[in-house]
């Protein structure tokens, strides 16, 4: 088993139990994520790890779903849609796991190797799920396996400036980021003129719009960390906003 799909079923395994927690009448409760209800946000992860097991498992079904026939759309609730996220959630990491990780699948943009696979679905699993732990005003701890998210954010800086129809600054900003262990990681060229430095927790935190840069307390200097940090978006679609300053502060934040 290559890492990445480990680490996407260890964030499964986190969410799962989390999400055993909940009491009935929680599930209609509105995240800070758009409004939407904890029902909302596990329904969004479950039709999207539906997808992805298709693209590993059938392929041809998949390519029906990318011309847009679609899924049966979910309609279970509460601890039913929990039982049923589950079972595609797990079923997903097996297909992952049957599979080495430079292998190519098929998805709504390019292809993508399973790794990368693993690596967007551990993501979102990961950035949903602060939706919820931030309603709830639950702290988790954050685990080594956030550096594959951190790198899905640097590896986007481009993207998220072509996604909104504006050409990249060059070169690409410094990161350097403190890791839950309390060593570094870095990326990119060291520069004292350009980067972004602190938290790697609250930088994935702002690369998946959880948070507003300037709620944190991430240090950041030049033109293009400048531009960047602000707009940053690791995930695919259409450009988003970040949540307002204020919006989604909360003391669970460490």
């Amino acid at each position: 088993m290559f890492q990445q799909a480990s680490d996407l079923r260890e964030e499964g395994e986190e969410l799962d139990q989390f999400l055993a927690t909940l009491k009935p009448a929680d599930w209609d409760r509105e995240t800070p994520f758009k409004s939407w209800t904890i029902n909302q946000v596990v329904q969004h992860l479950h039709s999207a790890d539906r997808a992805a097991v298709l693209t590993l498992t059938e392929p041809e079904r998949f390519a029906e779903l990318k011309k847009g026939l679609g899924l049966p759309k979910v309609v279970a609730t509460g601890a039913d849609l929990h039982a049923v996220w589950r079972e595609y959630f797990f079923e997903m990491c097996d297909a992952h796991e049957r599979y080495e990780p430079n292998h190519r699948v098929a998805w709504f943009g390019p292809d993508m190797s399973v790794r990368s696979c693993a690596t967007a679905r551990q993501m979102e699993t990961w950035a949903h799920g602060q939706d919820i732990y931030d309603l709830m005003a639950v702290a988790r701890m954050p685990k080594a396996r956030l550096k594959n998210i951190a790198h899905i954010g640097v590896s986007t800086f481009g993207w998220t400036f072509v996604n909104r129809g504006e050409t990249p600054p060059a070169p690409p900003p410094y990161i350097c980021l403190d890791a839950p262990d309390g060593t570094k990681w870095e990326w990119n060229e060291p520069s004292d003129s350009d980067y972004v430095r602190g938290s790697a927790l609250e930088f994935c935190h702002v690369v998946t719009q959880g948070r507003n840069v300037a709620d944190t307390a991430l240090e950041y200097k030049g033109p293009a960390a400048s531009a960047w940090m602000p707009i940053a978006q690791c995930f695919a679609g259409p450009p988003e906003t970040p949540p307002a300053v204020g919006h989604r502060v909360f003391s669970s934040d460490e």
